[in-house]
């Protein structure tokens, strides 16, 4: 009677993993961004600038995503200023700024430097030859995947010029 009862625990235990194992979609952007729980600023910003449903969608995209500490190193008010509506216009700029098409992982640029085309349309310096810096920030964590595309975590906001 005992091994039966603990046969029954037991499978009651793992039933709801295996139904979610199932169910699980994997994440897009915007989710991994929420799940990681360092990007609250910028997923803010997102939705502000209506950017949500862009950064859900099929992609591929490659995001360089600052962190709250990187938005927090602007100056004081900056990042209150455009989430504004009026603002909508600069920060939807700055945010597509940080986004480039395609899928682009720290293996395709090792050792490289070069100039890639953004989402906002202006150039984005990467220089891969000792760690990786894109313009002025520093990649502190590179290829965090989401299933259209992948993430690079800097470490300051870069803006377009």
């Amino acid at each position: 009677m005992l091994n039966l009862r603990n046969t029954i625990i037991a499978a009651a235990a793992i039933a709801p993993l295996a139904f979610t194992s199932i169910a699980a979609k994997a994440a897009d952007i915007v989710d991994t961004a929420v799940g990681a729980g360092q990007f609250n600023t910028l997923v803010a910003a997102v939705q502000a600038a209506g950017l949500v449903d862009t950064l859900k969608g099929e992609g591929p995209f490659t995001v360089f995503a600052p962190t709250d500490d990187a938005f927090a190193k602007l100056p004081a008010g900056t990042v209150e200023d455009l989430l504004k509506p009026e603002n909508k216009d600069k920060l939807v700029a700055i945010l597509t700024y940080h986004v480039i098409p395609g899928k682009v992982m720290s293996g395709d640029i090792a050792g490289k430097t070069m100039e890639v085309d953004t989402v906002q349309g202006s150039k984005l310096s990467i220089d891969a030859t000792d760690g990786v810096k894109v313009d002025e920030a520093m990649v502190v964590t590179a290829d965090v995947e989401a299933d259209n595309g992948v993430i690079h975590v800097i470490d300051a906001v870069v803006l377009p010029e």
